[in-house]
């Protein structure tokens, strides 16, 4: 009996031993997301989500964050602004996060914001939303966000002044009638007030516009304003159903999209269109970035994504997978999701051997000068919560988006 007890006793030890022998397991670090992954926006969240766990994933291969592991807990708000305050809760409240990250549109997280000011004692922190809208970019909200990319006000005013240098001064707007689509309402807005000029003609759409659906009545009421060229501020489906329709009518005006418009999206509907019917939908569009083009490998963070998506190929979790959805191999959403993740481990790692929400403002604020790989260094103060300012141009040549070097070829 002595024998069993000894032995017992012995074999607890060696249990005991192994499990405090070495290094314990450290928590995750636990990024919170609520995007679209499903609905008429789903590529944008499904594309941003695949571009972060590309670099996180290998950032986790390598050991972490001292140890830590980098997880995104992902919910599915299906671009509604409810449902997006919803999913905040539960990942604040429940989930415990250490930060949201990489949250998509404008109407979600326009309607998050007072939340966040809510839960400030919890200081818990808005990363890199997909998003140009002001909101978290001025008083009372912007303590609470930092933001990566250019602004929508910076991408429509880039293209109200190049359209006004090639003698294009009559703009009209499509948009998306909400938060989003009134926001690059009103950058337009001002960026035709410089020149005395206002828009000409505007016609809107509700949110959740698929391109099935017809756009001929926003067609008609734009072409009777007799504009130079359109500016949209919409999601890819109902911005594609409008150049569908007008191209279909026969009217050719340059049409331009901002970045949110999800770019390789659109031009995939508009390409399986035009097969179909033998009309190139491409002609006469342009695009504003926020992130360099993802075919320009002389830039190493461009490499560098496209090698990690290439090896990693991440894909959302099975509950969010959204059926008959085909990924990306590349895209300007992924790229953008990638460089997310690039700044924001370049931050936790700034931190030091103690990772904790209350030295997180700090860190952000420290950042000067950090190079992505991308030619633009990132800088945020106490006063600049915003690290980029680029945008960058495309038109579709040969089935896909090409920088835009030449504005001149639109020249009245």
């Amino acid at each position: 009996m002595g024998l069993i007890v000894l032995s017992l006793f012995l074999s607890l030890l060696l249990v005991l031993g192994s499990g405090f022998s070495g290094k314990s397991q450290e928590p995750d670090i636990v990024l919170g997301m609520s995007a679209a992954f499903t609905g008429a926006s789903r590529s944008l969240g499904i594309e941003l989500y695949r571009g972060s766990m590309a670099y996180i994933e290998d950032i986790n291969r390598q050991g972490g964050i001292n140890g830590k592991q980098i997880v995104i807990q992902a919910y599915d708000d299906g671009y509604n602004p409810t449902r997006a305050i919803q999913n905040s809760i539960k990942l604040i409240e429940n989930d415990d996060v250490f930060l949201l990250f990489d949250y998509v549109g404008t109407p979600t997280v326009t309607r998050v914001l007072p939340l966040l000011k809510n839960y400030s004692d919890r200081q818990t922190y808005l990363f890199f939303p997909f998003t140009g809208a002001q909101p978290q970019r001025e008083a009372p909200y912007e303590q609470f966000a930092f933001n990566l990319r250019a602004s929508y006000r910076q991408e429509t005013e880039g293209l109200v002044d190049n359209f006004v240098k090639i003698n294009r001064r009559r703009i009209a707007v499509f948009y998306q009638i909400d938060a989003y689509g009134r926001s690059g309402w009103d950058g337009v807005r001002r960026s035709l007030a410089k020149y005395g000029l206002s828009i000409v003609g505007e016609a809107t759409y509700r949110r959740g516009t698929s391109y099935s659906q017809s756009l001929r009545r926003q067609v008609d009421i734009l072409r009777a304003a007799n504009p130079d060229a359109v500016i949209s501020i919409g999601s890819y489906g109902a911005c594609a159903a409008l150049i569908r329709d007008a191209r279909d009518a026969g009217w050719n005006v340059p049409i331009a999209n901002i970045s949110f418009v999800g770019s390789e999206s659109l031009l995939n509907l508009l390409l399986e269109t035009g097969v179909k019917t033998g009309i190139d939908y491409t002609t006469n569009l342009i695009n504003s970035q926020v992130v360099p083009s993802y075919n320009d490998t002389s830039l190493p963070g461009v490499s560098d994504y496209r090698a990690l998506m290439d090896q990693y190929n991440p894909m959302p979790p099975r509950d969010l997978s959204s059926a008959g959805y085909k990924p990306l191999r590349y895209s300007f959403v992924s790229l953008e999701g990638f460089l997310n993740a690039k700044l924001l481990v370049a931050i936790l790692k700034m931190m030091g051997d103690k990772v904790d929400k209350a030295r997180l403002r700090q860190a952000v604020e420290n950042v000067k000068n950090l190079d992505l790989g991308i030619n633009a260094p990132v800088s945020f103060s106490a006063f600049r919560n915003q690290g980029l300012n680029n945008v960058y141009y495309t038109t579709v040549e040969q089935g896909q988006f090409v920088p835009l070097d030449r504005w001149e070829r639109w020249a009245k």
